[in-house]
């Protein structure tokens, strides 16, 4: 498979992120982490990894990141849309955008060149992957852990922040994705929007997370992938006072 494009969400919610303005930032993905813009981190996570060629940054607001995003040949920022879901909808109908993409967001803090490759690696030959960590691989880590979780079959897992689009198809499930967007912190919500059977399969624990896969991608047409990554600081982003405050520690190597 090609390269990918890296696209690297960087822009905040409509109205203001709560956490940014508790810590006296205008805009997150300039939130100070590790004593620099947040956004940095998984930028050079991107460029480190062998599976990228470049990098899209796209954000509501482009000149806030003069000065800060670094020049290289590699890098573009542009504007996005108002939520990830109209972003990504824009981004997949352009005609100019080329094949495979993957994504993630600038508040994924702690993500490495490693977690990359290990989802290119995971993601390839299909439509569309998402990255997911265990539960159990968490809390192993983590015994404190507070994360959205979704059950399949014995196991539940948290999303990553990384998305492997690697056809034009995949653009039927982000379009699924946009419907259900404003729900996905309630898991049991995201499930029964995706349909009876897949929410029935997962509240009676019938179908692991790949038979969940399975039978979404021939609802959709397409072939979805979940894609189980092994380090569980891949599920961790900084979107809440706890989630900086646990960031900070492991960087600082108190956690």
């Amino acid at each position: 498979m090609p390269p990918y494009t890296a696209v690297l969400l960087a822009g905040s919610r409509p109205g203001g992120d709560p956490l940014s303005r508790s810590l006296g930032v205008e805009f997150k993905p300039l939130l100070p982490i590790g004593g620099e813009p947040m956004l940095l981190r998984p930028l050079r996570a991107l460029l480190a990894a062998p599976s990228v060629a470049d990098v899209l940054v796209l954000t509501q607001a482009p000149e806030r990141f003069a000065g800060v995003v670094p020049e290289d040949a590699r890098v573009r920022v542009q504007p996005s849309g108002a939520t990830i879901a109209a972003t990504l909808s824009k981004l997949l109908a352009d005609p100019a955008t080329r094949f495979p993409l993957l994504v993630t967001t600038a508040d994924h803090a702690l993500l490495t060149g490693e977690m990359v490759e290990e989802f290119a690696a995971g993601a390839a030959g299909c439509d569309l992957a998402i990255g997911v960590v265990s539960r159990t691989s968490m809390l192993r880590r983590f015994p404190h852990a507070q994360r959205t979780w979704l059950r399949f079959g014995r196991e539940r897992y948290s999303g990553a922040n990384l998305f492997a689009l690697n056809t034009p198809a995949a653009a039927a499930g982000v379009e699924r994705w946009r419907s259900i967007e404003q729900d996905r912190k309630k898991g049991w919500r995201v499930l029964l929007q995706m349909g009876w059977p897949l929410f029935l399969g997962a509240v009676l624990r019938v179908r692991d997370l790949h038979g969940t896969a399975r039978a979404f991608s021939r609802g959709l047409g397409i072939n979805l992938r979940g894609v189980v990554l092994s380090d569980p600081l891949a599920a961790v982003d900084v979107d809440k006072p706890a989630d900086y405050e646990l960031v900070t520690a492991i960087l600082d190597g108190r956690a």
